[in-house]
């Protein structure tokens, strides 16, 4: 059996990491759904800076466009693709009755530590985009938790972006129970998909170099199982099967920032270990073309995450603390995206 066959017989989702409009225009996005299994995709900042610097695929609309700033003239574009992206992955989104087939587009980062600024923002592309099959992304962090948490409440599907920790993921199933129970105590509809989106392969870069050896390439997984043994249990707990007695769904887990920065790590290291069932893994172009080549699906994640317990403390053992450390990464997560999101707007900036 292929790879890729084994991650969605094990009951995992494949999105892509990824999106361009020469993707869209080539058939290449296509492809992708039909050959490689690819059921959503995800955007950030950084994709779209890549797609409007490295390729020429938005030159003439960018020429053609009336926006009144470099902001507004962004998210003409982006909408437009994501609208498009959504409309070829409307078919699995209705077969999967709302599980897969979902794009993401994210609120402007500068607005990651001001609440009442993104919920305005989430709204507004959310009624821009018009499509049911369409995540509004929103970090994590501590002023984007109230925004989670209302835009559930006004049923606007949320990816949960910039989640790193334990203790980040919590506080976001949190924010999405209690927009959910708010729902439910005004006789609203309780169904509003949202996804965790818990960054992986930054954890290793972070202390590759204050690690022996035989914990190289270690803290990341351990952290992703711990994250996946949470939750499965909240999957049990008494929120979610209040939510789902109502009619609603769980919040599903995606793992992402899954491309291997370690050169002398297995290109498919965060793919062949994070295997586990509904939940998700977004995957860059060249991680998910490595894995349908040579991936591998060793085992499937232990809910209980014993081994994950004993490599963190470990991490402890040597000075690493993980929960401050995750905390740094997702500023300095929030920080590469504004970088990012600066960088683009002064590409729009500029005369062609």
């Amino acid at each position: 059996m292929r790879p890729l066959e084994l991650l969605r017989q094990a009951g995992q989702s494949i999105w892509l990491d990824n999106i361009t409009r020469g993707m869209l225009a080539s058939g290449e996005l296509e492809r992708y759904i039909q050959e490689l299994s690819v059921t959503g995709l995800t955007s950030n900042p950084s994709i779209f800076h890549k797609a409007f610097t490295q390729t020429t695929d938005y030159t003439a609309a960018i020429a053609a466009a009336q926006a009144d700033s470099p902001e507004e003239l962004f998210f003409e574009l982006a909408i437009q693709d994501l609208q498009a992206a959504a409309d070829l992955f409307a078919d699995i989104h209705r077969d999967s009755n709302g599980v897969d087939g979902w794009v993401s587009l994210e609120v402007s980062p500068l607005l990651a530590y001001d609440c009442a600024s993104t919920i305005t923002a989430a709204l507004a592309v959310h009624e821009q985009v018009a499509r049911p099959n369409v995540f509004i992304k929103i970090p994590g962090t501590p002023e984007g938790l109230p925004a989670i948490e209302e835009c559930i409440f006004q049923g606007v599907p949320i990816n949960v972006t910039l989640l790193f920790s334990l203790e980040q993921y919590v506080a976001c199933v949190q924010a999405y129970e209690r927009g959910i129970a708010r729902r439910i105590a005004q006789g609203k509809s309780a169904d509003v998909a949202s996804v965790a989106s818990v960054f992986i392969s930054r954890w290793d870069s972070a202390v590759a170099d204050q690690v022996p050896q035989d914990l190289r390439g270690a803290l990341a997984l351990a952290v992703g199982q711990q994250i996946y043994r949470a939750y499965q249990g909240h999957r049990l707990s008494a929120g979610h099967q209040e939510i789902l007695a109502a009619g609603g769904r769980v919040q599903r887990l995606l793992f992402a920032s899954t491309s291997t920065k370690d050169p002398s790590a297995p290109d498919t290291l965060y793919i062949d270990n994070l295997v586990a069932p509904d939940t998700i893994n977004t995957m860059p172009d060249a991680t998910l073309q490595a894995f349908a080549d040579h991936g591998n699906v060793p085992r499937i994640l232990d809910p209980a995450g014993a081994q994950s317990a004993q490599i963190l403390a470990k991490f402890a053992q040597i000075g690493v603390d993980v929960p401050q450390l995750g905390q740094e990464l997702q500023v300095q997560g929030a920080q590469a995206f504004v970088q990012a999101w600066h960088d683009l707007m002064a590409v729009l900036a500029t005369p062609a």
